[in-house]
């Protein structure tokens, strides 16, 4: 059964309150709710984690070798400015697919420029909570495909 880190960056604590307009008014342990539900429909597990600090970010990728199968992240923020987080990513070779509530692509240019992506099998970006499940389902299709 597959094992998956699920990491979500800096503010993903206040969705619900944070710019509903443009995240939703799904919180984060509802997502992370539906997400480990999913993933127990799939036969495999994840492991939902938050952190504010990119430090604690780097850390627990580098931890993840040789316990998870793979890595589900929205960095937040840190997506456009973390090179520490696209290096752990690169180091620990695991796959992992780069998460974003709303489209990166669709807002302030600043935010149109991934850090990490590079390091990411893939992208799902634009689908509310839900791109959580889908990230979820296209690792998990990657990681069983022969």
């Amino acid at each position: 059964m597959p094992r998956l880190l699920c990491l979500s960056g800096p503010n993903l604590q206040l969705l619900g309150l944070r710019e509903p307009s443009v995240y939703g008014s799904e919180t984060l342990d509802q997502i992370h709710s539906r997400l480990t539900t999913r993933a127990a429909e799939l036969h495999a597990s994840v492991d939902p984690r938050q952190s504010n600090h990119e430090g604690t970010l780097v850390d627990w990728i580098g931890s993840a070798l040789g316990t998870y199968d793979g890595i589900l992240i929205n960095p937040g923020a840190y997506t456009h400015t973390s090179i520490a987080l696209y290096d752990a990513l690169k180091a620990v070779r695991l796959p992992a697919v780069e998460i974003h509530i709303s489209n990166p692509d669709a807002r302030e240019a600043f935010r149109r420029r991934s850090r990490i992506a590079a390091a990411c099998l893939g992208r799902v970006a634009g689908f509310g909570g839900t791109s959580y499940l889908l990230a979820l389902e296209g690792l998990l299709a990657h990681l069983r495909a022969p």
